[in-house]
């Protein structure tokens, strides 16, 4: 072997003493991700929910309980005329409640699945109103709006200082 790589012997070793290099090493990245160049790129943007996706799952919802109710009536043996009479009233008063906008799927944040992401954004969305009016965050606040402030207060002291040197050199 050369320079003291392996094995000084294969012998009793159950190998050739053929050394390879291990491809599966992954070697430890000094910068794996670039700063963004924009503060835009790296504001945090929420997803806006569908009303339309929000509105279906609201209906998908009450055909589980008209379904959920056919089979139990079914179970008890109750007639299908009656069977059809009841879930029917269900129905319109299910999707009475949900055009009067009630209806409202989970009763919280915690109540919700992760791939209901529209559900999500909606909720998440009140929980960041309620945290901007306890805070006391006016609707249209625009972040970093206090740097662009104490920059524009910056360039008038210096205006103004500059417009004072001139006018002592005049005199």
């Amino acid at each position: 072997m050369s320079s003291n790589v392996g094995l000084s012997t294969p012998r009793g070793s159950g190998t050739s003493g053929y050394v390879q290099r291990n491809l599966s090493h992954l070697k430890p990245r000094s910068n794996p991700y670039p700063p963004p160049k924009d503060l835009e790129h790296s504001r945090q943007r929420l997803r806006q929910p569908d009303k339309d996706i929000l509105t279906h799952e609201k209906k998908r919802d009450i055909e589980v309980k008209c379904v959920e109710l056919r089979d139990k009536l079914e179970e008890e043996g109750v007639d299908e005329e009656e069977i059809e009479e009841k879930v029917s009233e269900l129905r319109k008063k299910l999707l009475a409640e949900l055009e009067a906008g009630g209806g409202a799927r989970g009763s919280g944040k915690k109540a919700l699945k992760s791939h209901q992401i529209h559900e999500l954004a909606v909720a998440k969305m009140a929980q960041n109103a309620r945290m901007e009016k306890a805070l006391g965050i006016s609707p249209d606040y625009e972040e970093g709006s206090h740097w662009q402030k104490q920059a524009q207060r910056k360039l008038e002291r210096e205006l103004g200082n500059s417009s004072k040197d001139s006018g002592l050199l005049r005199e």
